[in-house]
């Protein structure tokens, strides 16, 4: 299949939301190998286009810090998704995309304050890995400034900086020659300032305007404010039907789409909402790394009832190890509310509940750490010996999390519509 810019696609789907056949597309956190191959599978069944949505803690240059999923950088990140691509069968749409590309957007980055120049510069590097990688959409996000934590950032600070690396990424890109590329602005942090339709159309025009002005590509997606929230394993946020419609409808006026974010772990009713919203698109990323974290647990009960029966002899001790990497990551807090984001690692050992909620929430943070991988392959091989296929289980679980998100955003066949829509528009 001839692979359509990311930008053609979006504008036909934008088509298609006029003409009553339009969709919600899902970005997905690449959480794991395994839920590459559950995307790939669920999308070949399904006929549905894939958008995979990388942080730069998840997958960014070795010299930049690396990414915490299978130490990916953007080359080896593109080689496992164009790997199980091909394992698969899969010949549909894909589209691989910078989640929050920019200054300060690396943990480490914004801890350490670094100052606006270094920040721009580390970005800008983390952008041209990706360029050369073959990413098919950049978001471009200055707005995780540690000097302006808890402020709104004057919308002139942020329109400056993304119109400056839209300028240099699309600079370096003419450079090597390579294919045009989408991009996404804007952010769903209240500090970014985008959360009034009246200041969000504020913010495109002037966008638009100064990049038309400079030759450059207008955005595919803008990113807008909808209600929702994710905190520990839920969505603590209130959709707003009438204000993400407005939205969808103030970026559609300028041939943009509204990209929501924040779109885990929410109910079927608000899901179908989406499509009389007309948002374009929605991010979803640690609900799927929780499903394969609770897939492993369930396993591992399996394996306890095994070994009470006689039928191993030692289980892989996954629960245990998962537990103890997944606290001593930290990486719980940024899910936490009030004063548990400051609790302390051994304080967390001795409260049972506050453990477990955390094994919950960031247990896929340690699926790349060594003892864990031992543990995840050991649990396997016991279950294997009693014909009980792990993998497979892991896989068909993240598949059943994936399949809510197609079912409510009436994904099944958009690929087919996107094609034919573009053959008549040939």
């Amino acid at each position: 299949m001839t692979k359509l810019p990311i930008k053609k696609a979006v504008d036909i789907l934008l088509d298609l939301q006029e003409k009553g056949k339009g969709s919600t597309l899902l970005g997905i956190g690449p959480m794991s190998g395994r839920l590459l191959r559950a995307s790939f599978e669920l999308a070949k069944e399904k006929d549905f286009p894939l958008l995979f949505i990388a942080s730069r803690n998840q997958v960014d240059a070795e010299e930049l810090g690396g990414g915490y999923v299978n130490g990916w950088n953007q080359q080896t990140f593109m080689k496992a998704i164009r790997s199980t691509a091909e394992q698969v069968g899969f010949n549909g749409l894909y589209y691989v995309c910078r989640d929050h590309g920019g200054p300060w957007q690396r943990d480490k980055e914004r801890n350490d304050h670094l100052d606006e120049r270094t920040a721009m510069e580390l970005g800008k590097k983390s952008y041209v890995a990706d360029i050369e990688a073959g990413f098919d959409l950049l978001h471009i996000d200055p707005t995780k400034d540690p000097f302006e934590m808890g402020k709104v950032i004057p919308l002139e600070t942020v329109l400056k900086r993304t119109v400056e690396l839209i300028e240099y990424c699309e600079r370096e890109r003419q450079k090597r020659n390579l294919p045009e590329i989408g991009y996404e602005v804007g952010t769903e942090e209240t500090n970014g300032g985008l959360t009034s339709t009246d200041t969000y159309e504020s913010f495109i025009i002037k966008l638009t305007n100064t990049l038309e002005r400079k030759g450059l590509p207008k955005p595919t997606f803008i990113v807008g404010q909808t209600g929702t929230l994710v905190k520990k394993t839920e969505n603590i946020g209130t959709f707003n039907f009438s204000n993400a419609k407005d939205l969808a409808e103030v970026a559609k006026k300028y041939g943009v789409g509204l990209k929501e974010h924040n779109g885990d772990y929410i109910e079927d009713d608000v899901l179908l909402a989406h499509l009389p919203a007309q948002i374009t698109a929605t991010n979803v990323a640690p609900q799927y790394g929780t499903e394969e974290t609770r897939a492993y647990l369930l396993l591992s009960k399996v394996e306890e009832q095994l070994k009470e029966e006689g039928l191993i002899k030692e289980t892989s001790n996954i629960r245990s190890i998962l537990l103890e990497q997944a606290i001593k990551s930290e990486r719980w807090r940024k899910w936490m509310i009030g004063e548990q984001k400051d609790a302390t690692v051994d304080g967390i050992f001795k409260d049972e509940n506050l453990a477990e909620e955390i094994l919950d929430i960031a247990g896929h943070y340690t699926f790349n750490n060594e003892e864990v991988k031992e543990g995840i392959q050991q649990l396997f091989y016991n279950l294997k010996e009693n014909n009980i296929d792990g993998n497979r289980f892991v896989v068909d679980r993240i598949k059943r999390s994936l399949n809510t998100y197609v079912e409510c955003y009436n994904l099944e066949g958009t690929t087919s519509r996107i094609m034919e829509m573009d053959a008549v528009k040939q």
